[in-house]
């Protein structure tokens, strides 16, 4: 699913309540089904087309190999969250750094069936460390407590799982900042419930490799790695390969729904 205007603000909260002429269930399948574009309001007080998602392609066998079934670990949320309000597929804006696309897949722990119509957001920090909406802070290593301080939204995004359970993101591969391992938060929402909140983390071997290339050679330094994070799980760790022109990592969010 992605939005036909970049920077347009669609507040997640507006695709939950099915606000501005549009059901929740009619959105939704479209999204889930690769139907006809639909009209949503955005946050700004006019109006923008979601393009449902297609099924992926060629993800097949780096799925299998990326989790499967298993009730994915809960991890903290961190302190740089909050509702960004945009619904899209392409999250760079102007961040530098290595083109990673995500592919995130959502099932039923318990079934293994694929679960559309899922919310799934993800946000993580740019090239140099940094979050947008608090990159004061993230520059001086605090808190995200108390809400974004600036008005920068890079690197936050969310997408609706197409039929599959399936979404795709277009980012940067993240950097690091000190203290933790590189990584990506995501939250998975199932309707009206959030049911899911974890963060996916990269191969060491992955990480070198970009990390030998500008921009990510001018932030040197690194404190943490995958061994020594207090969150870090094997399971976390996202299945990342290259291809042409950046790197493509896949992982399967397995959740229980509420509902």
């Amino acid at each position: 699913m992605s939005v036909d205007h970049e920077g347009q603000r669609v507040s997640r909260r507006a695709v939950l309540a099915g606000i501005g002429g549009v059901g929740l269930s009619a959105l939704l399948a479209a999204c889930a089904e690769g139907g006809t574009p639909v009209r949503v309001a955005t946050s700004a007080g006019g109006t923008a087309t979601i393009t449902p998602t297609t099924a992926a392609t060629g993800l097949d066998a780096l799925f299998e190999d990326a989790g499967t079934c298993t009730l994915t670990e809960e991890t903290t949320q961190g302190p740089y969250h909050f509702d960004a309000d945009r619904i899209r597929s392409d999250i760079r804006e102007d961040r530098q750094g290595a083109t990673l696309r995500v592919a995130i897949r959502v099932q039923d722990a318990g079934t293994c069936a694929p679960i559309s119509g899922a919310v799934v957001e993800i946000w993580h920090c740019d090239a140099m460390g940094l979050y947008s909406g608090f990159e004061e802070r993230s520059r001086e290593g605090g808190g995200g407590g108390g809400g974004p301080s600036d008005d920068e939204r890079y690197l936050r995004g969310a997408q609706v799982t197409n039929k599959e359970g399936i979404v795709e993101f277009t980012t940067i591969y993240p950097g690091w900042y000190r203290g933790r391992t590189v990584h990506i938060h995501a939250m998975v929402h199932v309707s009206d419930e959030r049911v899911l909140t974890t963060q996916t983390m990269f191969d060491e071997a992955v990480t070198a490799e970009v990390y030998g290339s500008e921009p990510y050679t001018a932030h040197a330094g690194r404190d943490t790695f995958n061994d020594d994070d207090g969150i870090f799980e094997p399971s976390m760790v996202m299945k990342t390969v290259k291809e042409a022109g950046g790197y493509l990592g896949v992982i399967t969010f397995a959740v229980r729904p509420t509902g």
